[in-house]
């Protein structure tokens, strides 16, 4: 079912529809390992196995043998503050195998090269907040582990 609005239909005046699904899908690198043409996407609740399988043909032309999913219940989270608890929506995990010859290694999205530029700045970073944390605390010696701020 979709959530889009369309003016209403008027005689003599056709108007092309378009009735779009509210269908969709995510890539996810699978927790536990998997075969080289074992594919694992996370998707609405109401997508089925042929649905998940005609998306991936019809859309992306992927060849899939098959689809196997199982639906994973949302966490339940309470409010440190609060008396609510919240919980995550519902979704379907699916496994999709590829065919035998086919294989999908998952994309690296961040180089070696960027990793250790990163690393670079990132300990330089720490180094002056570790630098401006030390001048913080050391306003009160007297009382350690108590915040400078909090002076009488």
């Amino acid at each position: 079912m979709s959530t889009r609005w369309y003016p209403l239909y008027q005689k003599g005046n056709p108007q092309l529809r378009v009735f779009l699904p509210n269908f969709w899908m995510k890539l996810v690198k699978p927790t536990v390992e998997q075969p080289k043409n074992v594919v694992q996407f996370i998707t609405s609740v109401q997508m089925t196995n042929h649905d998940i399988k005609n998306y991936l043909e019809k859309i992306y032309k992927i060849p899939v043998i098959e689809v196997n999913t199982t639906i994973v219940s949302g966490e339940f989270k309470k409010q440190p503050d609060h008396q609510y608890v919240i919980k995550d929506d519902d979704y379907r995990r699916a496994l999709v195998t590829l065919p035998r010859g086919a294989e999908f290694e998952f994309p690296e999205v961040f180089p070696e090269e960027v990793k250790e530029k990163e690393d670079e700045a990132l300990a330089k970073h720490r180094k002056e907040l570790r630098k401006g944390y030390v001048g913080f605390t050391s306003k009160c010696k007297k009382r350690p582990g108590v915040p400078g701020w909090f002076g009488l």
